[in-house]
């Protein structure tokens, strides 16, 4: 579904990563060596922005005197396990297509929380420089594309959505349609760039090229890549309960795109395997200090 295309070379290699709790003295509630409980979150694999926000909840969560543990599964069965208790929350549902039906089915088992971010959707992105700021408009000005649009996995949903719906809606049949792999995209995109050279892409939101490069996406007035969707978190029905503090803080929480974008950056625009991605994280924080203490009060 969507854009499970995310091809971060970190991910295919993400396994159970379990962390243990910070002692000594974390400040706030969690102070002293006082241990709190263990959390589990259950982490889609390939979802970035859903890895992200939990290796910061890991690290709160461990400064305030609780163990956390990531648990890896694909999005299926960490909606089931949530449901019966392996898990106590999530942070990656995609509401109100996504994973309407997951939702739906452990909707009597599961907490859904609200969202965080609400700026979830699939783009064809451009340099910010380019002549055009709609779909609409590259039809006619095609050639100054090099009549292609160039895209990521041939069995991407955001591919079939691409083929499916954008070309035959805005009649862009004349323009080449490349797809490869998401790596292969991104890759055209910063060769084009660094020449100076317009290129149309497809992408998706939240995504760290926004963050690492000088592009915009073009409007969508006929609504053929879909609207915005929200990311939730939701919780055990034990949740609340289990953990009262921290499911306060988890209702409350919120990352704005630029945050998350900037976040995803330090994590994924790398040519390196990593499989612990803390201590990239933890750095980040620090210079998000203020939005990082805000997230406990």
């Amino acid at each position: 579904m969507k854009k499970r295309i995310l091809a971060v070379a970190a991910m295919a290699t993400a396994a159970i990563l379990g962390v243990t709790g910070c002692s000594g003295d974390a400040g706030g509630s969690g102070g002293g060596s006082e241990d709190k409980g263990e959390i589990t979150i259950g982490v889609f694999n390939g979802w970035p922005e859903g890895e992200a926000a939990s290796y910061v909840w890991k690290s709160v969560l461990e400064d305030k005197g609780y163990t956390v543990k990531l648990e890896y599964a694909d999005a299926g069965p960490v909606f089931a396990g949530v449901a019966d208790g392996t898990y106590d929350f999530a942070l990656d549902g995609w509401l109100p297509l996504t994973h309407k039906d997951y939702f739906d089915k452990f909707g009597d088992d599961i907490v859904d929380l609200g969202s965080w971010n609400d700026d979830a959707k699939l783009t064809l992105a451009v340099n910010a420089d380019a002549p055009i700021d709609s779909i609409e408009e590259l039809a006619a000005n095609a050639d100054k594309f090099n009549n292609k649009i160039i895209g990521i996995e041939a069995g991407a949903g955001l591919t079939k959505a691409t083929q499916d719906a954008v070309i035959p809606e805005y009649g862009l049949e004349d323009m080449e349609f490349i797809t490869s792999s998401t790596p292969a995209m991104l890759a055209e995109l910063k060769k084009a760039l660094d020449a100076d050279e317009n290129i149309v892409v497809t992408l998706w939101r939240p995504h760290w090229a926004y963050d690492a490069f000088d592009i915009k996406d073009l409007e969508d007035p006929k609504k053929a890549l879909g609207e915005a969707e929200s990311i939730h978190t939701f919780t055990s029905s034990s949740f609340e309960e289990d953990f009262p503090e921290v499911n306060e803080w988890l209702s409350n929480f919120k990352m704005d795109s630029d945050l998350l974008f900037s976040l995803e950056n330090v994590m994924y625009n790398t040519d390196e395997e990593v499989k612990d991605f803390t201590p990239v994280v933890e750095d980040w924080m620090a210079e998000n200090q203020d939005y990082v203490d805000g997230l406990t009060k």
